[in-house]
């Protein structure tokens, strides 16, 4: 595949993804502008979406949308995707009791993603975008993930996650990591400050069903001082609805007992 190929298809997906957040037709010079494609690009690839059927273009008010053919690409992930039809219900009843940021999220090779995300209803709150994709070492949630591993995969996530991670501040000592997330395994839970957002604070569970076989974890964020101030409360409530959760038949934590 040539270089320009991949550029399109990222291009398009760009596209795609642009109107999930302004979510209003939009004109051509708009979305060259926003995403800084030249307008001769974005023309032709909006002209292919549409004889794809994916955008509608209206000619009058020269707007482009995208059309339902959009939602059937990935109608069908979530009910596959989810082993257990309770996990999204269980994220909808802690964002209900908190208001805080709320996500389901999974391991990626080296990286935690955010698979779902409902998004804080406070005033003071940080954006965490769906499919997002972070370091595990720079997460609680990636801490989490990784108390599921054995030592010996451990020591290679962490490596292999400092080799991405571009800011040496950012890179983790290798003991250091790994005592945490011996701590973690034991206590059952994973919180942090300041990371990785300056002035946020996380707390995450794990969760007692996969996605597709990985494990998973649901979690919440928001302002460091309110988790602070809730934290014993926000932690029950996490807690509560993974206990609901079913296990599917035949699971078990995917933690390797290889010490």
């Amino acid at each position: 595949m040539q270089p320009s190929q991949v550029k399109s298809a990222m291009r398009v997906l760009e596209i795609l993804e642009f109107f999930k957040h302004v979510r209003q037709p939009r004109a051509m010079s708009e979305i060259s502008a926003a995403l800084g494609y030249p307008q001769s690009s974005t023309t032709v690839l909006l002209k292919t979406l549409i004889s794809l059927g994916y955008l509608n273009f209206n000619r009058h008010e020269r707007l482009y949308f995208p059309t339902v053919k959009v939602t059937s690409l990935g109608e069908w992930v979530p009910t596959t995707l989810f082993s257990s039809p309770g996990i999204l219900a269980a994220m909808n009843d802690v964002h209900a009791e908190t208001g805080e940021s709320v996500s389901i999220n999974t391991k990626n090779d080296i990286y935690v993603q955010y698979v779902q995300v409902i998004q804080s209803v406070h005033a003071l709150r940080f954006q965490v975008n769906e499919s997002e994709l972070r370091p595990m070492t720079q997460s609680a949630t990636g801490w989490m993930l990784m108390s599921t591993m054995s030592d010996k995969m451990l020591d290679n996530i962490i490596r292999r996650a400092n080799i991405v991670t571009q800011k040496n501040g950012e890179r983790v000592d290798l003991p250091t990591m790994m005592e945490k997330v011996r701590s973690i395994r034991s206590q059952g839970y994973a919180a942090t400050e300041n990371i990785p957002f300056l002035g946020g604070a996380s707390i995450c569970v794990l969760l007692p069903v996969t996605i597709q076989g990985q494990p998973a974890t649901l979690g919440l964020g928001g302002a460091a001082e309110r988790i602070r101030h809730n934290f014993d409360h926000y932690l029950q409530i996490l807690q509560r609805a993974a206990k609901a959760l079913e296990p599917v038949e035949g699971f078990q934590t995917p933690i390797e007992i290889e010490l």
